[in-house]
């Protein structure tokens, strides 16, 4: 470990609320850690590996590996099938935060699979896990959490917590997700 990473405090950082702008915060942080020298990863929680993002494009050209574990909103697939998702992701993107190997990762609409309520999900991604997950993480890594509805377990044990509410949004005029603007 460099003396710089054993002299720098990893902080958690959760963006949570309704408007939009919690993924682009982070994606903004990626990018200016990926500036300084960071090495970054990057797990999406609930986006699906069998679609196409602009933002996972783009970082794969910087160095970044951006990796879908979900299989896509909560309506589109059987509670069996994203249980399956989180029983198998929430192990691998834990594992890379806990390998010590990057020095920013970011959790990507976790807050959004933790608050799942049509279907079980603490068994296969408990909330005490993700708690010890960010009180034991190495000490240099740099955590950030997104998603609507974060747990207040969570925004307690934070060193930021942003909320992004939305004052007005274009989907209420009935445009839709826009390329480029939201995927």
């Amino acid at each position: 470990m460099s003396k710089t990473k054993e002299k720098q405090k990893g902080l958690t950082l959760v963006y949570t609320g309704d408007g939009k702008g919690k993924t682009t915060s982070a994606l903004g942080l990626t990018l200016r850690g990926v500036g300084r020298g960071f090495k970054v990863r990057i797990f999406q929680f609930i986006k699906s590996p069998e679609r196409s993002y602009g933002e996972q494009i783009a970082l794969k050209k910087l160095g970044v590996e951006m990796v879908q574990l979900g299989i896509g909103f909560t309506w589109t697939k059987t509670p069996e099938e994203h249980r399956e998702a989180l029983r198998k992701g929430w192990p691998i993107a834990k594992e890379a935060v806990m390998s010590g190997e990057y020095d920013l990762v970011v959790l990507d609409e976790l807050n959004n699979a933790l608050a799942i309520d049509k279907f079980p999900v603490d068994d296969v991604l408990p909330l005490d896990e993700v708690i010890d997950l960010i009180k034991n993480k190495p000490s240099h890594v740099h955590l950030v959490i997104t998603g609507r509805d974060a747990k207040q377990e969570i925004k307690e044990i934070a060193d930021l917590v942003s909320v992004v509410e939305a004052e007005k949004h274009y989907y209420d005029e009935g445009i839709p997700a826009v390329k480029g603007i939201e995927f």
